[in-house]
């Protein structure tokens, strides 16, 4: 249905994220992957969905000046909110540890923001999803840290991988979200802004 709605136009998504990219693929739209190098640095006054908003907005900047008027780019960012700092990817397998014990049987908040760019606007959304964790041992973190791949994840986690079927016991909003995408949202704004 929406790759009728958007036949004329071409939609870049500028994403490494394998999940971001199957998402896609399952909203039936055709697109093509283009990256570009982006430092990810926000101002430290920004706060929860500002940040990944300003982020968002700053993956879409190396690419404005090569946009044709048939081209929709999307750029996303996803951040973990707990105890009023943001959780971004953890760097080695010590910062992986203390932010998931740090969540160890509390309540966190993932937020996504899409941004989507074409030559006459741009679009950013975003959405907000709380996740509480059970208490882990420290032999379940080490495991899962040992066993997955938590570097490239916000807040060190997967919500699709053991972690997230073992240790996820409420949910609070959109699940695909906290994996790193708002299918929901994105969908309604393709549909609504784009045809």
């Amino acid at each position: 249905m929406l790759n009728q709605k958007l036949k004329n136009y071409n939609i870049i998504l500028a994403s490494t994220s394998p999940r971001r990219q199957e998402f896609l693929k399952t909203l039936d739209i055709d697109f093509k992957i283009k990256l570009k190098p982006v430092e990810e640095v926000y101002p430290k006054e920004l706060k929860q969905a500002e940040i990944s908003d300003y982020l968002s907005v700053l993956k879409a900047k190396p690419f404005l000046n090569e946009l044709s008027k048939n081209d929709i780019l999307i750029t996303s960012d996803t951040i973990v909110w707990h105890e009023q700092k943001a959780l971004g990817k953890p760097k080695n397998k010590h910062e992986a540890f203390e932010m998931l014990q740090s969540m160890s049987g509390k309540t966190h908040e993932v937020i996504t923001s899409v941004c989507l760019t074409s030559k006459a606007k741009q679009i950013v959304i975003n959405d907000t999803t709380k996740v509480t964790f059970k208490d882990f041992t420290e032999e379940e973190l080490w495991y899962y840290i040992d066993n997955y791949n938590p570097f490239d994840k916000a807040g060190a986690y997967g919500i699709q991988e053991w972690i997230g079927q073992i240790g996820v016991t409420n949910l609070e909003g959109s699940y695909f979200n906290v994996m790193g995408f708002p299918v929901h949202k994105v969908y309604k704004t393709l549909i609504n802004n784009f045809n």
